[in-house]
């Protein structure tokens, strides 16, 4: 995802007003990582997200977050660094730069990738923007993998938003002690997030794990459609996935006997997940 940007000075520091999105999958990245968390980080999760996002960039692999300080920002920064593909996703119009801390990260952000936001220049940020914009986030994104977050963190949002899509959540696990983890434990504890602690795991979650480069094609755009609404723990039935993927029962069940022969997808009862294939 790379944009055409015109900019502005704001405070002297040259910012886009606007973001055209000209290519939206870009060959030499395989797909899109939300990397998600509490504004008040602590160092361990800081230095989390900067080990995830960086071994990511690093694979390819584009990190979408929202620009916040503490986890958002760490995973930008590290993206940055290792020259990979990041985006940031505003609650406000793209010309008003929320936190102004993060006026530079932003603008070097958007030299390279994308500062994009659904609501017109001018707008002001506001909490209710802030929770439609974690939608984005979530559908932007392949898996959405929350790194530190409170009981009622907003990173929860985000979460859920991806499981609505049928998206795999992946969490990382912290202290017992820590409040900055309890959104990330009850994530594991009560909705079936993947416990993640390193950048393959997240790999894993996206399709990635065994790959020699680019994920390998699936011709038939149903089949793209239902593999994309399987998840990788859960177990969902046919009709689940019809609803998820838009497609007709009869059509599902057909994808599904695909993907199950070609050991992408596998059956228990009723219910089908992602294949270890």
């Amino acid at each position: 995802m790379r944009g055409i940007t015109r900019t502005a000075t704001r405070r002297g520091v040259p910012f886009p007003t606007r973001t055209f999105p000209r290519i939206l999958h870009l060959p030499q990245y395989r797909r899109e990582a939300a990397i998600v968390g509490a504004r008040a980080a602590t160092s361990y999760g800081e230095h989390v997200a900067t080990e995830l996002a960086g071994d990511l960039a690093l694979e390819g692999v584009a990190v979408v977050s929202g620009a916040a300080y503490g986890i958002d920002g760490a995973a930008h920064r590290a993206a940055l660094r290792e020259g990979g593909l990041t985006v940031a996703v505003l609650a406000g119009g793209v010309d008003r730069v929320y936190p102004a801390g993060h006026a530079h990260l932003l603008a070097r952000i958007a030299e390279t990738g994308a500062v994009i936001s659904e609501v017109a220049p001018g707008t002001a940020p506001t909490k209710f923007r802030f929770l439609q914009r974690n939608r984005l986030i979530a559908a932007l994104s392949g898996a959405t993998v929350v790194v530190e977050a409170g009981w009622s963190s907003g990173s929860l949002n985000t979460a859920s938003h991806a499981a609505s899509l049928a998206r795999p959540i992946g969490a990382v696990p912290g202290s017992i002690t820590s409040a900055q983890s309890a959104g990330c434990h009850r994530l594991l504890r009560e909705y079936g997030a993947v416990c993640v602690t390193c950048a393959a795991d997240v790999g894993e979650l996206l399709g990635l794990a065994g790959d020699a480069g680019a994920p390998s094609p699936i011709a038939d755009p149903r089949l793209v459609r239902v593999a994309d609404a399987l998840g990788t723990r859960v177990w969902r039935t046919a009709e689940e996935l019809a609803v998820s993927s838009g497609l007709a029962i009869d059509d599902v069940e057909a994808a599904l006997g695909t993907l199950a022969l070609e050991g992408r997808a596998e059956r228990e009862g009723a219910a089908w997940r992602l294949g270890a294939a």
